[in-house]
């Protein structure tokens, strides 16, 4: 399971088991607290969750609004640990190349940069704390933050949500999985030689 401890990846697989039967709150509790510290991403509830709603739209929007600002919210906590707890706190909490890239990411990007991490697969928490490092307005953060994770969310919303069964019988022919794939690889290439050039961008 990586560089981590089994026990580790068995009490989150526990702590997601618990919040799964919270419902919305337990979302909530996941989706907050991982934009400050744990790697279990928001997506191991909202994908289910979206599944199960079968096709409700309140069910669909609550699941959205939830994931969006407590996600946000928990980003602000880390934003403001990064304001007072700095980089040596940082870089014990997280890989220091993450640290790196994402300085740089700050520097060049500004409030576009949260977006992206927002958006992205990219550390959204650490992001967060270097956001707060870097005395990034907290206003300008928040709002980058809720449109990066509100157009993240949203697309899953309305793909899983709405979508899920045409997507899967869709998925199901293997013309589509090419079709997929290439353009995963596609947009893979660039966005790596980005992601690893952010380790030797300047200021």
């Amino acid at each position: 399971m990586g560089l981590l401890p089994d026990f580790f990846w068995s009490a989150m697989n526990a702590f997601v088991d618990w919040a799964d039967s919270l419902g919305l709150i337990g979302l909530g509790i996941l989706s907050f607290t991982e934009a400050i510290i744990h790697p279990i991403p928001p997506e191991a509830l909202i994908l289910p969750m979206l599944i199960a709603a079968n096709g409700s739209w309140g069910m669909i929007l609550a699941i959205w609004f939830v994931a969006t600002i407590t996600s946000v919210a928990g980003a602000v906590v880390g934003h403001w640990l990064g304001q007072r707890l700095g980089l040596s706190v940082a870089e014990r909490l997280f890989a220091s190349h993450h640290v790196k890239r994402l300085q740089n990411l700050t520097r060049r990007y500004g409030e576009m940069g949260v977006f992206i991490a927002a958006l992205s697969p990219i550390p959204y928490k650490v992001f967060a704390w270097v956001a707060g490092m870097g005395e990034m307005d907290r206003r300008r953060f928040i709002q980058a933050g809720l449109l990066g994770r509100g157009l993240r969310f949203g697309i899953e919303a309305v793909a899983i949500g709405f979508w899920g069964a045409e997507l899967m019988d869709t998925l199901s022919d293997w013309k589509a999985w090419v079709l997929v794939s290439i353009l995963g690889v596609a947009l893979l290439i660039p966005s790596k030689r980005w992601w690893d050039g952010l380790l030797d961008e300047e200021e």
